[in-house]
C-alpha cells in the first residue's frame, strides 16, 4: 500500500507528499487557483504519458529493440474539469520494424495507469472524518 497525502496550504493550492517525493498541485488561476502547479487533471494525463513511456521502455530493454529517445504525448480532452478522454501518442524515432512497432502500441496500451483509467477502477471515499485540534 502506498499512501499519498495532499496538504492545504492556501486556496486550492495543495502540498503533495508521495513517499519520499513532494509535489504542488493546484487549479490555473481562471479555475481560482494560484497556478503554483499543474492541476490534479494535468497531473493524471501526465501520469499516463509517463507510464506508458516506462512500460514500452521496459518491454524494450527486455526484448533488446532500440525505441529511441521514445516520446509520449498525451492530449487531455476535458468538459470542465472532468477528463473525458486522452490521445496518446507514441513518437519512436528508434530502429524498430512493424511488426515491432505493432507489438510496442500493443503493450503501451497495457499500462497500469492505461489500465485504471479504461477499466473499472474501485475508488472509495471514507465516511470517517477525523478532526484536527483547533
Amino acid at each position: 500500500m502506498t499512501k499519498i497525502i495532499a496538504r492545504r496550504r492556501e486556496g486550492f493550492t495543495h502540498d503533495i507528499e508521495i513517499g519520499d517525493h513532494s509535489m504542488v498541485i493546484d487549479e490555473p488561476t481562471a479555475a481560482g487557483g494560484n497556478d503554483e502547479g499543474p492541476s490534479p487533471t494535468r497531473v493524471l494525463a501526465a501520469s499516463l504519458a509517463a507510464c506508458t513511456a516506462i512500460t514500452v521502455e521496459m518491454y524494450a530493454d527486455r526484448k533488446e529493440w532500440d525505441v529511441g529517445q521514445l516520446e509520449v504525448e498525451v492530449e487531455l480532452h476535458a468538459d470542465g474539469p472532468v477528463p473525458k478522454s486522452f490521445d496518446v501518442t507514441l513518437r519512436c524515432p528508434g530502429t524498430l520494424d512493424d511488426e515491432q512497432l505493432e507489438r510496442v502500441l500493443k503493450i503501451a496500451a497495457k499500462c497500469p495507469v492505461h489500465k485504471a483509467l479504461s477499466d473499472n477502477t474501485e475508488v472509495t471515499v471514507t465516511d470517517h472524518v477525523v478532526r484536527s485540534p483547533a
